[in-house]
């Protein structure tokens, strides 16, 4: 930062009050007031746990005005708002800061832009199926255009906790479950997001989250607690925030969850040590929402009172809505349990950060009539159906797909006629009538069709069901998860499809049709018997608002599949955690019985890691591996060998064969996408460094080993060509 800024921002803060320190620090969620007598929080949870119906909670809510707060805005005591997410709101909110509080601060803006503003694109799970980085970096340019127009300034994104549990809720919001995958999906991200200058108008801040290492919350339960080795954190979950700090993220977001017995949000070790000493970053902290107070929840701390004091010594610089620095660091600083330099340093970054935004000298970055021209432009739509189709996986197709024009559709299956559905989770700006399900665009396409939902009142409605099959020649199934079963506290015991949907598709399969099953979700389901029964599946997943013409696109063949898994399928949800990268144990799984496996199911996922079919077909072949200096290069040829043209993602994976601890039997050290007409041939480079080949010793040094390394390349984790080779790391 130049010298003229320091100065500034130290002149700035030299005039400051201890109040108005203070309310930099203090993001304000607008409160709820309106025609009932319980907080927005509990009208929630009487709405979740059925004492009321989401029509009565909509009833109330319509009933309802937002408080601003702005008395505590003009005196100072708000430096931030979190989910304003309107250009009107925004600039006046920010004329009440700018022209009626003393110091005439700007605000800043966050907001959860997770996958779209308005234009929402597939959620992040499905995205990252597309194993494309520049993919990834155009769709977050999309999203803070729209966001920032609309008053926007960060967004609480991107989201780079490695998942290996699907019955985690949040797993959809990630890029899976490869450390290097979450790592470049979370660089590209933080580069859409911020832009080439952040000082510009559509440019917003990226916070990274939730750090750290919140996807591997015990049994898969959300805010649950984290208990690892620093090996295994270092190895697998640190290393994506870091490659989004080393991207230019300018906040970051500690996690709910207790770091071995250490709640995040007080981990002086990881925001001090870790985070700015050894990584070197110089952005603001922002708590998730309420998380200082419930430090007490935690037991780490007596009272609020003491979660502020430990919170701002950790390094938290903003304390999202629980208000609690607002209500105890005044009287802590003149207590002197706390040292003023610590809030200083806190509204430093603060300040800091909104400077780099152009905040003080463009308070109002936007207006009702630039938001008005952003939202859901044609080119954005387009983009949308473009990496909708790029992130849906083909499963499976026994020469079912692509179908034919002529032929006569029946489609089954509520989701395939519910637009509000195709968002998935965390879509808060997305508004139903922007979205086409399944029905609306074939309907828009003129394609003839039967309709059905298949169960009605809980049941399958066979009589209707018989009718709509008997002049059809294809089925189309829509089944899945609502968008409200994955996402924040979404959970789940089971993850395999209701009984009421395997019913339907057993019917269906059962008249003799072929059948399409179009899966709708946000998380890894457990499909065996889908998988084995119907012919043809398609992972849709969430897919946004181009949701129904990106499925035709792929279901006709207009858009030739390409995206492959980022997350494996497990046959049954007790094998969860599942992935593909698991530590080599003393009795791999085997046929003999004193192995490592479980009773009741097959050793192999239903679908592994890395893995999607194409229309097309690809074959590998003279794999080589040589060492020059200090790197490894590996050549394969690759072959389109079908009749179409199509693109492979090509992954190379590598296990260390003997090291001081066990390491993992295949981790993924590089992919590339490649596009191959009918017939041609390719060789596929790759060059992995010695430096990535290491891993930490007992001692926590980094460790890199002389031995035997074995490298595979392939189309996913499974079916690979392997060559093993020796490794002298001189």
């Amino acid at each position: 930062m130049m010298d003229v800024q320091v100065q500034k921002i130290d002149a700035l803060i030299g005039e400051m009050t201890l109040e108005e320190k203070i309310g930099q620090l203090q993001q304000c969620g607008p409160s709820l007031v309106g025609a009932f007598e319980v907080s927005f929080e509990e009208l929630l949870d009487m709405m979740f746990d059925g004492r009321i119906s989401q029509e009565e909670f909509g009833r109330l809510m319509s009933t309802a005005e937002k408080d601003f707060h702005e008395d505590n805005l003009r005196a100072g005591k708000i430096g931030s708002y979190n989910g304003v997410g309107d250009a009107l709101t925004a600039n006046r909110l920010q004329k009440i800061a700018v022209e009626e509080s003393r110091l005439g601060i700007p605000l800043l803006f966050g907001y959860d832009v997770i996958h779209g503003f308005r234009t929402v694109t597939p959620i992040p799970l499905a995205e990252s199926c597309a194993w494309d980085p520049e993919l990834w970096q155009r769709t977050a340019r999309m999203a803070a255009e729209e966001a920032t127009a609309a008053g926007i300034h960060m967004t609480f994104a991107p989201m780079v906790d490695v998942a290996k549990d699907a019955r985690w809720g949040r797993v959809s919001e990630g890029a899976g479950e490869d450390t290097l995958l979450n790592g470049d999906y979370g660089a590209a991200k933080v580069r859409g997001f911020q832009g080439e200058d952040l000082s510009q108008a559509d440019a917003m801040a990226a916070c990274l989250k939730h750090f750290a290492a919140y996807g591997a919350g015990e049994a898969g339960k959300d805010y649950n607690r984290v208990d690892m080795s620093e090996q295994r954190l270092w190895e697998e979950y640190l290393p994506a925030y870091k490659a989004c700090i080393d991207a230019g993220a300018r906040a970051v977001m500690p996690a709910f969850n207790d770091l071995n017995g250490v709640p995040c949000t007080v981990n002086e070790w990881l925001l001090r040590d870790v985070l700015r000493d050894e990584w070197g970053f110089d952005g603001i902290t922002v708590s998730d929402a309420n998380a200082i107070a419930e430090c007490v929840n935690h037991g780490v701390v007596a009272d609020r009172q003491a979660a502020a004091k430990e919170a701002l010594r950790a390094g938290i610089d903003m304390d999202m809505t629980s208000n609690v620095y607002a209500e105890n660091l005044a009287g802590l600083i003149e207590a002197g349990e706390i040292a003023e330099e610590l809030l200083d340093q806190a509204v430093y970054r603060i300040l800091k950060l909104k400077i780099e935004l152009g905040l003080f000298e463009n308070p109002y970055q936007t207006n009702e009539d630039k938001e008005k021209r952003t939202l859901v432009k044609r080119e954005y739509r387009a983009l949308a159906r473009e990496v909708a189709t790029k992130s849906m996986v083909l499963l499976k197709n026994e020469s079912i797909l692509p179908l034919n024009p002529q032929q006569k559709i029946a489609v089954f299956g509520a989701l395939a006629n519910d637009p509000g559905q195709m968002t998935g989770a965390w879509a808060i700006g997305a508004q139903e009538n922007d979205c086409f399900s399944l029905a609306q665009a074939m309907d828009a396409q003129g394609i003839r069709y039967a309709y059905h939902p298949g169960i009605v009142d809980g049941s399958v409605a066979t009589d209707e069901i018989e009718k709509a099959v008997a002049s059809a020649d294809v089925v189309i199934l829509a089944i899945g998860e609502q968008k409200e079963e994955s996402g924040e506290a979404a959970s789940k015991a089971d993850i395999s499809l209701p009984a009421i949907q395997l019913e339907l598709a057993e019917m269906l399969i059962q008249t003799g049709k072929p059948v399409v099953a179009v899966l709708f979700n946000g998380r890894p389901l457990a499909i065996p018997t889908v998988a084995e029964q119907v012919p043809a599946i398609l992972e849709a997943w969430h897919p946004g608002i181009e949701a129904g013409n990106a499925i035709l696109d792929i279901l006709y063949g207009v858009v030739n599949p390409s995206a492959k898994l980022t997350t494996t399928f497990p046959f049954a949800t007790g094998q969860c955690p599942l992935y593909y990268d698991h530590i080599s144990t003393g009795r791999p799984g085997g046929k003999s019985k004193f192995t490592s496996k479980y009773l009741d199911t097959p050793l192999e996922p239903v679908y592994p890691f890395g893995y999607g079919l194409s229309y097309t077909t690809f074959s590998y072949s003279d794999l080589q591996v040589e060492t020059t200096d200090d790197v490894v290069r590996l050549a394969v040829t690759v072959t389109n060998s079908g009749a179409r043209a199509g693109e492979e993602i090509v992954q190379c994976y590598v296990q260390d064969k003997v090291a001081k601890r066990a390491r993992p039997v295949k981790q993924l050290k590089a992919y590339k996408k490649v596009l191959l007409q009918p017939g041609e041939s390719i060789t596929m480079g790759f060059a992995v460094l010695f430096e990535k080949l290491g891993y930490y010793d007992r001692k926590m040094d980094y460790t890199l080993e002389v031995g035997a390394f074995t490298f595979f390349v392939g189309g996913n984790s499974r079916d690979t060509l392997s060559e093993t080779t020796y490794l002298s790391f001189g």
